[in-house]
C-alpha cells in the first residue's frame, strides 16, 4: 500500500456520525489555555463540507448575540473531541452559502 493511504488510515476517526450539509451539530473542541485545558462547545448548522478523506472540513455557521459566526473544522483532527447531530436537515443544495445573508 501507498504510504499516504497507510498514515490517512492510521489517523482517520472511525466514530464520526453521519452528518450532512444542514444539520444541526454541536462540536466539542479542546481549548488550550496557558498550562490549563478544557472542552468547549460550538453549536451551529454545517454549510459546507469540503475534500475528503483525513483532508475533510466542515463549515459550521451560528449567530450569536445577532452576530453570524463561521468555523471551519477539521473533522478528524485530534482537537475534535467529538460532533454530535443535534437536528437532521433536509435541503437541496451542497452548499448554504446563502444563509450569510439571512439572520437565521
Amino acid at each position: 500500500m501507498d504510504l499516504v493511504k497507510i498514515l490517512s488510515e492510521r489517523y482517520t476517526k472511525k466514530e464520526l456520525p453521519e452528518m450532512n450539509v444542514g444539520d444541526t451539530v454541536r462540536v466539542l473542541v479542546r481549548v488550550k489555555e496557558g498550562n490549563r485545558e478544557r472542552t468547549q462547545a460550538f453549536e451551529g448548522t454545517i454549510i459546507a463540507k469540503k475534500h475528503g478523506g483525513i483532508n475533510e472540513t466542515i463549515t459550521v455557521r451560528r449567530i450569536s448575540y445577532g452576530v453570524g459566526c463561521e468555523k471551519v473544522f477539521p473533522v478528524h483532527s485530534p482537537s475534535i473531541v467529538s460532533v454530535t447531530t443535534v437536528r437532521k436537515g433536509k435541503v437541496r443544495r451542497a452548499k448554504l452559502y446563502y444563509l450569510k445573508q439571512k439572520l437565521i
